[in-house]
């Protein structure tokens, strides 16, 4: 892989520890309101297709979900990572987004033995490869779905990543929430309700943890994790 490609397609690597990143953040002062009106979706070809695969195969709460998390990501690039933005990368966030749990479908939980993050990267890889995206970008969303709870204190992740895993916890369990104004995220909610999601993704966790014991999203405790999605305050307002 070339140099280029590593920049282009956010495959730049950061700490995984998330105070060790957030040590690395551009911000000037506290988080300013961002209109879901103001933020650019990204509209090749390439994700005019996933869009559309998307909408089909995810339930709505869960659709609703993967937008939110390019909103929310979008809002935290701006406020804190400003120089990591760039129109290949900001579409690689996308596809990440519109794919990350698309291992969590009823049909695809059931489909394997394998854990829901790990199978919706082989997903989205084969899906990514027959729409022709470039493989350095198609691996990094790949990689992208599979690390996206692999939240931990060592090592390092790339920046797609790094970002997805700060707004799917922002927005699934209101964590770090100094880097979305509220303004931003009662915009959002507004384009894109939760329908009582902290409720339907603890569901999607308890469920998957019982039919597959090992799965990785265990690592994050087995109920320590689906009670904080489920008690997430910061976003009951809106639920």
């Amino acid at each position: 892989m070339s140099i280029s490609s590593v920049e282009k397609y956010g495959w730049t690597a950061v700490p995984r520890k998330v105070e060790l990143l957030l040590q690395q953040s551009e911000a000037s002062g506290p988080a300013k309101p961002i209109f879901v009106s103001s933020i650019r979706l990204p509209d090749s070809d390439l994700v005019k297709a996933v869009h559309e695969y998307a909408k089909k195969e995810l339930a709505v709460e869960t659709f609703n979900h993967s937008m939110r998390v390019y909103y929310y990501g979008q809002a935290i690039l701006t406020h804190a990572f400003p120089s990591w933005s760039s129109p290949s990368f900001n579409e690689t966030y996308f596809l990440s987004c519109l794919l990350h749990d698309i291992g969590t479908t009823d049909k695809n939980i059931s489909a394997t033995l394998m854990s829901f993050e790990f199978y919706g990267g082989l997903l989205a890889l084969g899906l990514l490869k027959s729409l022709s995206a470039p493989v350095s970008q198609a691996e990094n969303v790949a990689e992208t779905i599979i690390r996206h709870q692999d939240l931990g204190e060592t090592g390092t992740l790339t920046r797609i990543a790094a970002l997805i895993q700060l707004a799917t916890i922002f927005d699934n369990m209101g964590g770090n929430p100094q880097l979305v104004d509220r303004a931003t995220i009662e915009s959002v909610v507004e384009a894109y309700p939760r329908m009582k999601w902290s409720g339907c993704f603890a569901r999607t966790i308890r469920k998957e943890n019982g039919l597959k014991p090992w799965a990785h999203t265990t690592h994050l405790g087995e109920e320590d994790f689906p009670t904080g999605v489920a008690g997430n305050q910061l976003m009951e307002p809106y639920e």
